[in-house]
């Protein structure tokens, strides 16, 4: 993919300078180049203010607008760090760079912590992680039953709450997908390294075991 010159981009109030955003990520100035028009194409699908806005994200992950989902609500409000109600260019290529292949596993591992801590208590209880269960099982068209749901909330709980306290921190969640590292996988788009216009999913239709399905 040949880079995108400055020159020729239409620039919107978010805009960030791509040298200081490929600083800040693990993508290189053509990639956050490329990203741009990517993003301009998102922020005027629904609402034509060079914002994405979260009709038009879900619109981008699922193709529908307006699908009540807690796994598109949580990804959103992940990507929305100045919580304005809508995500700028800058926190989109920060928040995107998590899933690049060539960043390391910690910030992987801390971002999907934050993605199961539903009541940003710094730590993640059972009913949130049956929550997110759920909400990717229904994203993924997959039918599990109430009992193996409950299992894969077991199991996890078994494995990662080494203290027995009933909810996983962050140092033991660190353990946890040290020890199991296949966990984090979907938290690496590998196209992303050569991008294209196509948005990427974060949807990731799984050739996994009911045991690892959470992630």
């Amino acid at each position: 993919m040949g880079c995108i010159s400055s020159k020729q981009i239409k620039y919107t109030h978010s805009y960030e300078d791509p040298v200081l955003l490929a600083s800040e990520t693990s993508f290189t100035v053509s990639e956050v180049e490329a990203l741009y028009e990517l993003f301009k194409k998102l922020s005027f699908s629904i609402i034509k203010d060079g914002l994405i806005h979260k009709e038009e994200l879900q619109l981008a992950l699922f193709q529908n607008s307006n699908k009540k989902n807690l796994f598109a609500d949580r990804i959103f409000g992940l990507f929305d760090a100045k919580r304005k109600g809508a995500i700028e260019f800058g926190d989109f290529v920060r928040a995107l760079s998590v899933f690049h292949p060539n960043t390391p596993k910690s910030e992987k591992a801390t971002f999907a912590f934050r993605l199961y801590d539903l009541r940003h208590t710094g730590s993640i209880e059972k009913v949130e992680l049956k929550e997110m269960v759920l909400a990717l099982l229904s994203e993924s068209d997959l039918q599990l039953s109430e009992d193996i749901v409950e299992a894969i909330v077991d199991n996890t709980f078994k494995q990662a709450d080494s203290n027995g306290d009933g909810k996983i921190d962050e140092e033991e969640w660190e353990e946890f997908v040290t020890q199991n590292p296949a966990i984090l996988r979907n938290m690496t788009l590998p196209y992303l390294i050569d991008i294209t216009m196509a948005f990427p999913s974060f949807v990731m239709y799984s050739e996994t075991n009911d045991a690892d399905i959470i992630i």
